[in-house]
């Protein structure tokens, strides 16, 4: 006897999953915000502090980009708390974790993209006077932001995907609501197939507009990095 697919029942709790949609892009969108300008941070420290702060940046940023999503956010959820005598909710654990996480990942692509520049613009900015701060911010940054901006962008797609791993310490993002409505209704299959068809709507739109500027970028001669 085949299986009787009924979605009448999981589209019951479907605001249950938009909720959970919602949740999902606002610890994306907020880990974004705050992750994007630490990774500037540390890649300017990485390229250009003196050596004992250089190590030490580069050190952050290895470690945040080589240990596990997962065992971070279970080190900011379970373990801070009883460092510094303070509960931590799963919202803040999350927006910490992936903060720092993606900030590593986004130092590489700030200095991948600054040091794309060619140096007779460093040279070009010296012999007009501006300093090394001046040269960045008014001639460097600008350049190389453009050419990462594909990179950012697939950076916050694997961004959002890394995310679902936030349900494993109860926050309710679009897999946690998905998991309670199929302990709930006992419809396993139609809740995770309306899940993943969300999650791929976000996604695959996302990816869309990557490749469509990629090809803009492309055109316009703009070197694209990775």
């Amino acid at each position: 006897m085949g299986y009787e697919w009924d979605f009448a029942i999981v589209l019951r709790d479907f605001d249950l999953l938009w909720l959970g949609l919602v949740n999902t892009l606002k610890v994306t969108g907020l880990s974004l915000l705050f992750g994007v300008p630490l990774g500037l941070f540390l890649a300017l420290l990485r390229l250009y502090g003196r050596w004992p702060i250089r190590l030490p940046a580069a050190f952050v940023i290895e470690f945040l980009r080589t240990t596990p999503p997962i065992a971070q956010l279970f080190w900011f959820f379970f373990a801070l708390p009883i460092l510094i005598g303070v509960e931590i909710d799963p919202f803040r654990a999350s927006i910490l974790t992936f903060s720092l996480q993606s900030s590593a990942f986004f130092a590489e692509v700030f200095r991948g993209g600054i040091q794309s520049i060619e140096v007779g613009q460093w040279e070009a900015a010296k012999a007009i006077g501006m300093n090394r701060n001046q040269t960045l911010r008014r001639i460097i940054l600008p350049q190389a932001v453009k050419r990462m901006i594909p990179a950012f962008l697939e950076r916050a797609i694997e961004l959002m995907k890394t995310t679902t791993l936030v349900s494993t310490i109860s926050y309710a993002d679009l897999l946690y609501q998905a998991n309670s409505i199929a302990q709930s209704t006992f419809r396993t299959i139609e809740v995770f197939t309306i899940a993943a068809a969300m999650y791929f709507v976000v996604i695959f739109a996302c990816s869309v507009a990557i490749r469509r500027l990629e090809k803009h970028l492309a055109r316009s001669g703009e070197t694209i990095v990775h």
